[in-house]
């Protein structure tokens, strides 16, 4: 069995830059196993496969870590948007039914692109073992039920000096770990630890800023920020909150494309 496969780099202006993404079409479902074990071959920090749905949508989506199904991921949907968008010029949007996060989409905006997430806002909690196991000190702690810790330092010196323990944040279980603050670079400076699923540090994480971004426009008394993700790619996300809905801007750029041999 042939899979169309593209690797592509979301929230980059470049090659190299910001978080790369597989992306895989299918004419329909594969079972989980095989759809985790080509992940985990992958070794990306997500993969995502589209089968073309009817109705509300143009695509299902699923992401996938090499270790573990998620409930949603930014980047790789803003990837699986450029990769329909940029093979039909003539189409301005797209849409993508997803089993957890609603309907999510990517219209073309300026050189790049907008995407639609859901607007999940933390609420405070008192979270000392995460902010022991991130090696920060917290002036706030925040909590969605998806999964999504928030940690508030004092500045984007704090952010790019957290040193978490990695089996301490593994041992956590299945949790988005984000450190942020206002920052120097852009308006929010962020990093994103997820050992749990295999990815000790993601790149750019657009599920991270549908957390952040009720949190921060709050703060900052604004709908519409610019967000930097300081890890070690980089990548700059543009911020708005529209009520209940958070949209993000970015580029992608495609660094490989060819066939996944499936036996």
């Amino acid at each position: 069995m042939r899979i169309p496969f593209a690797q592509i780099d979301a929230f980059a202006d470049a090659p190299f830059t910001g978080n790369p993404a597989a992306v895989m079409p299918l004419s329909s479902w594969l079972d989980d196993t095989t759809l985790q074990a080509i992940a985990a071959e992958n070794n990306l920090s997500e993969t995502a496969f589209l089968v073309p749905a009817e109705g509300v949508a143009d695509f299902e989506l699923r992401w996938f870590t090499p270790a573990a199904e998620v409930a949603l991921c930014g980047h790789a949907t803003l990837a699986s948007g450029h990769f329909v968008l940029s093979s039909e010029p003539s189409r301005h949007a797209v849409r993508f039914a997803t089993r957890q996060a609603g309907v999510l989409e990517v219209a073309r905006h300026a050189a790049g692109y907008e995407m639609t997430l859901p607007a999940w806002a933390p609420q405070p909690r008192p979270l000392d073992d995460i902010v022991a196991a991130l090696g920060v000190e917290a002036r706030q702690t925040l909590w969605h039920d998806k999964g999504y810790a928030l940690v508030i330092v004092d500045d984007e010196a704090a952010v790019r000096a957290a040193a978490p323990d990695a089996r301490a944040v593994r041992a956590l279980g299945p949790i988005v770990h984000i450190v942020a603050a206002q920052g120097e670079t852009a308006q929010v400076v962020s990093r994103v630890f997820t050992e749990y699923f295999d990815i000790p540090e993601d790149p750019v994480t657009g599920s991270a800023h549908a957390v952040m971004v009720p949190f921060w426009a709050q703060v900052l008394g604004t709908d519409m920020f610019s967000a930097f993700q300081a890890s070690a790619r980089g990548g700059r996300i543009g911020c708005r909150l529209d009520g209940e809905r958070v949209l993000l801007t970015g580029s992608c750029v495609t660094t490989i494309e060819g066939m996944f041999l499936l036996p």
